[in-house]
């Protein structure tokens, strides 16, 4: 939307002394452009008008120009008013740091909930580990009671008795091998003829 120039001055004349602070034509057009609309050459002629009239200052830096409100039209403020300002400052500043740590305490903490299960997930989810400790217990009672358990000792009879038999192969085994080479070395015949 295009505003005349009176208008864009007046909303300029305005968020100028709101703001109390010095503006360069960018930063004024950044802060009104979304709100007012206003374009950035309206903005530039406003503030310049706005300044030949009197009602701003305009201070150069290099190739920039900053624009201000006039301080005349404000009162002057005592030393023990901008003390009183300072001390508002530092405890809302105390105020706001404690917030942010609040905030950043509560956003951890919401990060934490979100990444948990919900009570209806929960829920299920205790009930599909009932159902499968069920299955468990049948089967364990099941197992429990067949007839044809092996004991420990049994067991353990069983692995002392292939470990021997094992051991006893492998003896064999290299006693037939040393035997077969030695008869194999003045053997005229091929191996497998011997075999």
């Amino acid at each position: 939307a295009l505003f005349p120039a009176g208008g864009a001055a007046a909303i300029l004349l305005r968020y100028l002394r709101d703001q109390n602070r010095p503006h360069s034509a960018q930063d004024a057009f950044g802060n009104l452009q979304r709100e007012h609309g206003l374009g950035k050459t309206a903005v530039v002629k406003a503030l310049e008008q706005l300044a030949q009239q009197g009602k701003i200052r305009e201070k150069a830096y290099g190739k920039q120009k900053i624009y201000f409100p006039d301080q005349d039209q404000f009162p002057t403020v005592s030393d023990s008013e901008l003390k009183a300002l300072d001390n508002e400052i530092s405890e809302l500043s105390s105020k706001v740091q404690t917030l942010q740590q609040s905030c950043r305490h509560m956003e951890s903490e919401l990060k934490d909930l979100n990444g948990s299960m919900t009570t209806p997930e929960m829920i299920k989810e205790i009930e599909e580990l009932k159902k499968d400790c069920a299955s468990y217990t049948e089967k364990l009672e099941r197992i429990k009671s067949a007839a044809n358990h092996v004991t420990p000792e049994e067991k353990e009879k069983v692995y002392n008795e292939k470990k021997l038999y094992c051991k006893e192969w492998r003896r064999r085994k290299r006693m037939a091998t040393e035997l077969l080479d030695a008869i194999l070395e003045g053997y005229p015949k091929s191996k497998k003829q011997f075999f």
